[in-house]
């Protein structure tokens, strides 16, 4: 397979400031394709990065349309690879200007671990085009540190014997649940709208990317990080959907109680723990602000209240982040 590197042709900055970073569009031409690109360039542990990409080329060459099946995104760290995911069609994108071109849409997501410090950041796009021709661009990232806070939390007997629990039983619930988070179905594309958050409390009892001490009763501890944030709310509270999805798991754990999953995007998934009651099953189709569950504090709790995650390629991410339009729906190139 010949491998051809793209240069840029030209790179403008947008200066659009938002929680991601300054948006940037970036445009690459070359005879046979042209091809322009969405990103956000800064990258802070936690915040997903989003590319855009459309792919224009003239309808007098015969090219495969099927970008989608071989187009990947990485994320590099120091040049390595650590991350990995395929490119989907998004649900919605803007029409070609030029009558004379065919355009290919695509977009994908790294998660950028909340583990992750500081480093030289690449994204990297490759994918194959006109005779089998494989084409690469890179789009440098600016490092943006970001503060965790840190908190103990003390648990009393019960308590303890959940988060210490290495039964079977717990071992193949985290197996089942790394199986959906890992899995990224290109097909599975349901919304890229802007979420809201499902509860219409604003009492955060613990935020995204906490470094947590656990304090057991038997006065033994171990350290771990909060994957998503905890709302302060009172047991039987309204749960809704964050966005449009499918309801890939809704059953009992061990660690988190009555949970719920929701599948959006390619990879990208919403969790609900600790609920007293269900009100959707898995398989469901949901819409943005229906009704799934009411809050509790089943599983591992010190008390009544929310925990909502977001995972993206099986990392935990920032949930606030999809409140603004990471998906550059509607954005000139």
């Amino acid at each position: 397979m010949k491998k051809n590197i793209l240069f840029f042709i030209l790179l403008i900055f947008l200066n659009l400031q938002n929680v991601f970073g300054e948006q940037q569009t970036a445009k690459y031409i070359e005879e046979d394709c042209e091809v322009y690109i969405i990103f956000n360039d800064a990258f802070t542990p936690g915040n997903p990065n989003f590319v855009r990409m459309r792919i224009e080329t003239p309808k007098n060459i015969k090219s495969s349309q099927e970008y989608n099946k071989t187009a990947v995104l990485r994320l590099l760290l120091n040049d390595k690879s650590v991350e990995k995911c395929s490119f989907y069609k998004p649900p919605k994108t803007l029409p070609s200007k030029n009558k004379k071109y065919q355009t290919t849409e695509l977009l994908a997501a790294t998660a950028g671990s909340p583990w992750y410090g500081k480093g030289n950041y690449t994204l990297k796009i490759t994918f194959t085009f006109a005779e089998n021709q494989e084409r690469e661009i890179l789009l440098p990232l600016t490092y943006t540190p970001r503060k965790w806070n840190e908190e103990i939390i003390y648990l009393n007997e019960s308590n303890t014997a959940i988060k210490t629990d290495n039964s079977k039983q717990r071992q193949q619930q985290i197996e089942k649940l790394n199986e959906i988070l890992y899995t990224q179905n290109t097909e599975d594309v349901f919304t890229c709208e802007k979420y809201i958050c499902p509860t219409t409390s604003t009492r955060y009892t613990s935020w995204f990317g906490d470094r947590r001490v656990y304090q057991y009763s038997n006065g033994k501890s171990s350290t771990s990080l909060h994957y998503g944030n905890d709302y302060g709310i009172p047991e039987g509270s309204e749960v809704r959907a964050c966005a449009t999805g499918k309801v890939v798991l809704a059953e009992w754990r061990n660690s988190t109680g009555w949970s719920i999953v929701i599948e959006h995007l390619p990879g990208l998934y919403s969790l609900y723990y600790h609920l007293s009651e269900m009100k959707v099953k898995e398989g469901d189709m949901v819409s943005k602000n229906d009704l799934i569950a009411l809050s509790g504090k089943t599983g591992l709790a010190t008390g009544p209240h929310l925990h909502w995650e977001m995972r993206l390629n099986g990392n935990a991410v920032m949930p606030e982040f999809f409140f603004e339009n990471y998906s550059f729906e509607d954005i000139e190139y």
